[in-house]
């Protein structure tokens, strides 16, 4: 019977005995065997099977008897052999290739899988970016209000008003140092959204409009705390009030977690080293504006507000309480007391960690030339000025009002309303102001008066410069 010829797999490799002629004899060739299917060859093969060998001119035999894998060896004359194991059972033969190129598929696989993820890996990613953190630091009637709406305003920006309020309500048996960890401790949970800090301090049924000053967050007068308006709209706390309160308080925590900065205007501070934690902590990204007015000017307003501020003020003088004659002014001499250690603490006596996260405004800045100190604030906060803001900020400066209203922020004109202590307020009272806060007047640039001519002549400057902090 003729041999018949099969291809061989050109996958296959010659077995390590084989020299590289012998082995190319037999792809060169075809397989002869009595069986009729292809026939792999590898470590075993068929009877009868001859491989020809051009390349040596010579014709070998495989020995169809033998049992062990023999090799080719070339010698003077002799023909190529080798000896090969016979055959198995064809189906064992298919089996075993079938399995040898799972493994090859599989090992290839596991290789590509390696490759993607040591490339991903490596790779640059793209990260959401950190939520910037705005601390309005300042005092009662100081122009805070105002400013913390500069930042309520911004489209970008979830801001809430005072939040220690509750504390302090809560928590009137204590004096203001003692408050200012639980305070601490709120505004940092605040500013991660995390409002269920409020449970301590509110009851289990609060709604939205149970937060302090609620209406006066843009955030919280828009999608998703309120559908009536749109996120970019400028939102008065008059209108918000009015459509804005039946939403469930869960919604101030979704509010705020829509947004890139959370900002933050409170009066409950009285030391900047109480938040040197909140400046390391890795979670925060925190920038505090340190807003101060003139001592003279606070006075004169909070004399307005007496009954408003009594809470406030009993607490923050302690033991002294408010009683008597003088209890105004050491209220007052504390506030400024408070002022030059905040004001030390982030630009004289820096520490690494503050650098460029603390700014000094005085409200006269502001009022005086509104769109820049706006400006420049945005810049600290990593905000865009819109013009749209701009507009806005414009206008709300210089309005006709004067300011009757003394918790509502509408169109004013705000330069005429910060110099209305000088010609309202009698000398022998600011001679007192003065005695009690000459020396944060003095760091902080505001000139004193020396006669009732001074205090009423407007055409004399009572501020002095200041140095940039940027």
């Amino acid at each position: 019977m003729q041999p018949r010829s099969w291809p061989l797999p050109h996958s296959l490799s010659p077995p390590a005995a084989l020299t590289a002629p012998a082995w190319d004899c037999c792809l060169e060739q075809s397989l002869s065997a009595s069986h009729h299917r292809p026939m792999a060859l590898g470590y075993e093969s068929l009877p009868g099977l001859t491989c020809h060998a051009p390349a040596c001119r010579h014709r070998g035999r495989l020995h169809p008897e033998g049992s062990a894998l023999g090799s080719c060896t070339e010698a003077a004359g002799r023909p190529w052999q080798t000896t090969v194991q016979p055959a198995g059972e064809l189906g064992s033969l298919a089996t075993m290739m079938k399995s040898r190129w799972v493994q090859v598929l599989l090992s290839l696989a596991v290789l590509s899988f390696l490759i993607h993820f040591l490339t991903c890996s490596n790779a640059p990613m793209e990260e959401k970016p950190s939520p910037v953190h705005i601390l309005i630091l300042s005092s009662w009637r100081s122009g805070s209000s105002f400013t913390g709406q500069i930042f309520s305003q911004h489209p970008s920006v979830f801001y809430l008003m005072e939040p220690a309020w509750h504390v302090w309500v809560a928590m009137y048996q204590n004096s203001a140092k003692v408050l200012q960890m639980a305070v601490r401790d709120l505004v940092r949970s605040v500013f991660l959204c995390d409002m269920s800090v409020f449970d301590v301090y509110m009851s289990t049924q609060k709604k939205k409009s149970d937060l302090f000053k609620w209406e006066t967050s843009r955030a919280l007068c828009s999608p998703p705390a309120c559908d009536s308006f749109s996120r970019n709209d400028i939102i008065t706390a008059g209108n918000c009030r009015t459509v804005c309160g039946k939403y469930p308080f869960s919604k101030v925590e979704e509010a705020c977690k829509t947004y890139s900065h959370v900002a933050i205007k409170e009066v409950r501070f009285f030391d900047l080293k109480v938040l040197y934690s909140l400046f390391t902590d890795p979670s925060l990204n925190l920038k505090v504006i340190h807003l101060v007015r003139d001592p003279r000017a606070v006075f004169r307003s909070r004399e307005n507000t007496v009954v408003d501020l009594k809470r406030d003020s009993d607490i923050v003088l302690g033991s002294q309480k408010m009683e008597g004659e003088m209890g105004p002014y050491n209220t007052m001499q504390e506030i400024c007391k408070s002022h030059v250690e905040i004001y030390k603490a982030g630009r004289q006596a820096i520490p690494s960690f503050l650098k460029d996260r603390y700014l000094l405004v005085r409200y006269e800045d502001i009022v005086r030339d509104p769109l820049a100190k706006a400006a420049q604030m945005y810049r600290f906060a990593e905000l865009h000025f819109t013009p749209e803001l701009q507009k806005w900020v414009h206008n709300i400066t210089h309005g006709k009002g004067q300011g009757g209203n003394a918790f509502e922020i509408g169109s004013r004109d705000a330069l005429s309303v910060s110099e209305a202590w000088r010609k309202t307020l009698p000398f022998q009272k600011i001679e007192k102001v003065q005695n009690a806060c000459k020396d944060a007047m003095d760091l902080l640039g505001y000139r004193l008066v020396h006669s009732e001519e001074e205090q009423k002549n407007l055409s004399l400057d009572l501020l002095f410069g200041q140095n940039s902090s940027e």
